[in-house]
């Protein structure tokens, strides 16, 4: 698994600008600006926004995930998804730019995607885990279509609950 850079002034920086002006609209410039350094120190740690935007996913994505309590898999699968369905910068992502998660669903796996498949197995088998978190991915990504979001957390549980035993 690749490590993200860490400079959390910048990470924090670089969320806010995405939240204020979406991850299309952000410049390193922007990020700079914000976090009160200059636009070499942030090209020393990122070549681009992306690469800046992708360690900024890993690291708010894994504080929500390494968050949870795997002694119960099923509850934790689902709260994961829950809080992630309501993190500020994922809603962001997916009102304004939902195109940069296509790779991730269709072509790659991204440094958060084995991150979390490593908290998994703590708790199960590599191949449970890939196929919870392909399940889990399809209920953060497409709950919003349907009516009530929420309202299918119990069914996750469910689907879950069945496969796990």
């Amino acid at each position: 698994m690749t490590a993200i850079r860490h400079n959390d002034v910048v990470l924090d920086a670089a969320r806010a600008c995405v939240l204020a002006y979406g991850v299309r609209r952000t410049t390193l410039t922007d990020v700079a600006r914000r976090a009160g350094v200059s636009r070499m120190t942030i090209y020393r740690g990122w070549p681009d926004v992306g690469s800046l935007v992708a360690d900024l996913m890993t690291r708010e994505w894994l504080a929500v995930v390494e968050g949870l309590d795997l002694s119960d898999p099923v509850a934790a699968v689902v709260q994961g998804v829950r809080t992630l369905r309501e993190h500020p910068l994922w809603r962001k992502i997916v009102d304004v730019d939902p195109e940069l998660l296509l790779p991730y669903l269709t072509m790659r796996r991204g440094t958060s995607h084995d991150a979390i498949l490593a908290v998994l197995e703590r708790s199960m088998s590599p191949a449970r885990a890939r196929a919870v978190l392909l399940t889990a991915q399809s209920f953060l990504l497409s709950a919003h279509t349907m009516d009530d979001p929420s309202t299918l957390d119990a069914e996750l549980a469910t689907l879950l609950e069945r496969y796990l035993a």
